[in-house]
């Protein structure tokens, strides 16, 4: 059986300031569209981008670009390693106010994923993503 790599995205919808990140499964099959954007699919969300005024000028005074400047890299991308590193601090946090004596959190995706970065390497020690060496 062979191990496929996970590509994590990172959905951001400043408008309503949601931050999600997302297998490409999940992405291209399951609601998570729909859930930060309001929006049934990527096509739907081009559209968004091009006539939602509002949604524009959300990403502009977030990202300091020209709402002539926008583009769906403004919305939805490969996350990196910094940004996952957000999600980590999230899921500490929603871990800690569930039970005080977290010290670790689970893999929040495969064990194996694509960052922008690289390809990472879940480490239950130190419950993150490491660099991937490969024939280790």
């Amino acid at each position: 059986m062979k191990n496929s790599i996970e590509t994590i995205y990172i959905l951001v919808n400043p408008e309503k300031d949601i931050v999600k990140f997302a297998t490409d499964y999940q992405v291209r099959y399951e609601d998570t569209i729909k859930d930060v954007f309001g929006v049934a699919c990527i096509s739907d969300l081009h559209m968004m981008l091009q006539f939602n005024k509002g949604f524009q000028e959300s990403i502009s005074k977030r990202n300091g670009n020209k709402e002539n400047k926008i583009s769906l890299d403004s919305v939805i991308r490969v996350a990196s390693k910094e940004e996952l590193l957000q999600l980590k601090k999230q899921l500490t946090n929603d871990q800690q106010t569930s039970d005080n004596n977290a010290s670790s959190i689970t893999c929040p995706f495969n064990t194996v994923i694509q960052l922008r970065d690289g390809i990472f390497q879940w480490d239950d020690n130190h419950s993150a993503y490491i660099p991937y060496k490969q024939g280790a």
